[in-house]
């Protein structure tokens, strides 16, 4: 049975950080990449950012990249994201995916499994 399972959300006032972890089970974890996605508010489910099977990472547009980095420890079959310098405009329940492929695309369809989601909310 796969589980993966997101923790470290919660409230933080801008420009604070969090550090979310992903913990994956069930998978062989070291052969698929993870990715970061995030859902406002009546908002489409978006990309932030996803780590290779082999290490490598990729991110969403400027709006993420510098202030958020994406890390993986395969001997804990957890995946990281940092947040820093959070705005408001973060604010968004975040899923953590596991695509079988060790891509990381940025698209929903390449991930096999979810986690629930862990809210993060950021006051001005």
């Amino acid at each position: 049975q796969v589980q993966v399972v997101e923790s470290g959300g919660g409230l933080v006032q801008a420009g604070g950080s969090l550090r979310l972890s992903c913990a994956a089970s069930g998978i062989v974890f070291s052969n698929y990449a993870m990715g970061w996605f995030r859902q406002a508010p009546g908002k489409e489910r978006e990309f932030v950012a996803a780590a290779r099977w082999n290490g490598g990472t990729t991110y969403a547009d400027s709006s993420v990249k510098g202030r958020f980095t994406i890390s993986r420890d395969n001997a804990k079959n957890t995946v990281y994201l940092q947040m820093n310098s959070l705005k408001p405009e973060d604010t968004a329940v975040y899923y953590c995916a596991a695509d079988p492929s060790g891509r990381g695309m940025w698209w929903s369809g390449a991930y096999e499994y979810w986690g629930q989601g862990t809210q993060v909310t950021v006051s001005s």
